[in-house]
């Protein structure tokens, strides 16, 4: 992984060799937020679906997915592709994604969306999407959590995805900005974000039957008390790999 730095302007070696293929890359990705976008304004189910997810109302985003049919598994790969631009919680679309298609249908269709979602962060940050993350983001912050990245190895990129408060989008676009390798993304990511998907899918599921005595309840009350333990462990450490190097 590339060496920390202090500087706004990209940093030399974050593009590819082949600047042609690099804005290439960059336009590609770009364009597919925009058609994205496109599809959620001029779509009418994908509107309303987005709105649902904003205002965190699970039931009417339920009601939509249910009533769409085949459609709907579409629907919520979109959804988790407009999350690139549109950053509503995404424990909502898991939780509705599992009450709607159960779990063992809703886990990899919601994943399938999550990976697609990242790795077009990912490509989008990695092919200079730095300066404009920068103006977007808390500069300091988002310098800080770059250099934890670049320090901190497979185990912190997977501990990152631990972490209900950090959006997936912003996440997938600070690991491509910070020159972690797609193949690594990937794997890192699919582990990562495995767990804490399974809970609120596993939730989803039981909605419809819930009950304080449910043994899956339990579990996935427990899952997320260990969530918030690992976000103890982890956010000191991001905060140390963060520092700035000692001159």
């Amino acid at each position: 992984m590339p060496e920390p730095h202090e500087h706004l302007e990209p940093r030399p070696g974050e593009m590819p060799e082949d600047d042609e293929t690099s804005r290439l890359m960059l336009v590609a990705s770009l364009l597919t937020v925009a058609a994205i976008v496109a599809m959620v304004l001029l779509i009418t189910p994908l509107r309303n679906a987005i709105t649902d997810a904003l205002s965190g109302n699970t039931e009417s985003l339920r009601e939509d997915l249910n009533d769409l049919g085949a459609t709907g598994y579409l629907v919520v790969l979109v959804l988790a592709l407009a999350h690139s631009v549109i950053f509503y919680p995404a424990e909502i679309l898991n939780a509705a994604v599992g009450y709607v298609y159960g779990f063992w249908v809703g886990l990899p269709l919601v994943m399938a969306g999550w990976m697609l979602n990242g790795i077009l962060c990912h490509q989008i940050g990695n092919y200079g999407g730095r300066p404009l993350l920068l103006k977007l983001l808390h500069e300091d912050r988002f310098l800080r959590w770059e250099r934890a990245v670049e320090r901190g190895g497979p185990v912190l990129l997977m501990a990152l995805r631990l972490i209900p408060i950090v959006p997936f989008s912003v996440c997938s676009y600070v690991l491509g900005s910070a020159g972690v390798p797609l193949r690594t993304f990937i794997w890192t990511t699919a582990i990562g974000y495995l767990p804490l998907t399974v809970i609120f899918v596993v939730l989803g599921s039981r909605l419809e039957d819930i009950s304080p005595t449910d043994p899956v309840i339990w579990a996935g009350a427990i899952g997320m008390v260990l969530l918030l333990l690992v976000t103890r462990w982890v956010l000191p450490r991001i905060e140390h790999h963060g520092e700035e190097p000692a001159e």
